[in-house]
Order: structure tokens, then C-alpha cells, then sequence
């Protein structure tokens, strides 16, 4: 695991949490992506934290997933839009009446956990064996994400950390590689044309 990886997680998990702390009494029901609430939204990028917990319990034996972007591609393609949305809610209702200072117990016991995981750790997940120096860069894109669309919803302006953001855009143009128009892309970042409507490299099948 590089030092950036770890310092991209912590820095994203420092963002989330102070995010959370910002939520008042009356935005928990409040829109906040899509189909879910604000709590929702929080329960959603909550599961970043709690599944490297998890997975950090199940070690595996093989290497299945090669890298980060395989495994949004495999992660995806297993679980509907619906079925995303449903396990969004029910993670929101989990953290129950006191959702911020749940999350920051969660922080609590990750981030201690994570640095002290070894760079060659084989994790278990879902879709099969991988590294944790393979996985972490998918908690710290999530966490990255969902704090943008956070800090939207309860219309705050957010800087992100610059471990953050550069382990997010890494990962995002492997994603990109692989998406049917990555010339689209390419226009866009560069300043010479609108994104098509609806364009994602997260492609759900």
C-alpha cells in the first residue's frame, strides 16, 4: 500500500466525518441524492468504512480482482440500482438516533485498523480475493464522491484534500479507459465540449 493510498483514506475519512458533524436536526430527511435522504446518503458512504472493517476480518487466500477498477466493473455488474438504494436506507436507519456521532465512532475504529493492515493483505469481498492495496483506493473514491454530493445537498462549499482527490482521479481514469467514449471525456476535462447527458463511468448493468 502506498503512502498516498493511506493518506488519501484518512484525508477522505476526515471529510466525511466533518461533513456529517455539519448535518442540523431537521436535514436528516431532507434530499439528498437520487432516491435517498440526506441519512440515507450518509448510511450509503457510511458502508465505505464499515466494509474495509469487515473485510479486514476476512482475509483471503487467492488474489481474484486485480485492481480497483475490476472491481467496480464486477461490484456493479452484481447488484441493481434498487438493490443499492435499498441497502442505502437500511444503512441509514443503522446508525441510528444519533447518526453523527455514530459515524465518528465508525472513523474511530477504521482508521487505526487500516494503518496497521500490511501492504500484501489478501482481503475477501464479494467479488472475490483481493489486495487491500487494491481495495482501499475503492473506500477513498467512495468516501471522496459521496462527500461531494454531501456537501451539495446541504449546500456547503467543500475543498477536498489533495490525497483525496488525486487517488479519486486515478482511479477514475482507470474507469475511463475502459467506457465505450473516453474521447468524451478527454473534450470535457479539457475545456472543448460538454459531457453527453448522463455520461458515467460507473456503467450499472
Amino acid at each position: 500500500m502506498t503512502a498516498e493510498d493511506r493518506a488519501g483514506f484518512s484525508t477522505a475519512v476526515e471529510l466525511f466525518v466533518g461533513l456529517v458533524k455539519q448535518v442540523g436536526p431537521e436535514q436528516w430527511d431532507a434530499p439528498g441524492l437520487g432516491v435517498w435522504t440526506v441519512r440515507d446518503l450518509v448510511g450509503h458512504t457510511a458502508r465505505a468504512l464499515v466494509t474495509i472493517e469487515a473485510y479486514l476480518q476476512t482475509p483471503s487466500r487467492e488474489v481474484e480482482v486485480k485492481g480497483p477498477a475490476e472491481y467496480y466493473r464486477k461490484s456493479l455488474a452484481k447488484s441493481t440500482p434498487a438493490e443499492i438504494a435499498d441497502r442505502g436506507r437500511r444503512s441509514g436507519r443503522e446508525l441510528g438516533p444519533d447518526p453523527a456521532a455514530e459515524i465518528e465512532r465508525i472513523a474511530t475504529r477504521v482508521l487505526p485498523l487500516v494503518a496497521r493492515a500490511s501492504d500484501t493483505l489478501l482481503v475477501a469481498t464479494p467479488v472475490g480475493g483481493m489486495r487491500l492495496v487494491d481495495y482501499l483506493p475503492t473506500r477513498v473514491f467512495e468516501l471522496t464522491v459521496h462527500s461531494l454530493d454531501l456537501a451539495r445537498a446541504l449546500d456547503l462549499f467543500v475543498e477536498l484534500p489533495t490525497q483525496s482527490a488525486a487517488s479519486s482521479l486515478h482511479l477514475l481514469a482507470h474507469l475511463a479507459q475502459s467506457h465505450p467514449d473516453p474521447g468524451a471525456l478527454l473534450l470535457a476535462a479539457t475545456g472543448r465540449a460538454p459531457l453527453p447527458e448522463g455520461f458515467t463511468v460507473l456503467e450499472l448493468h
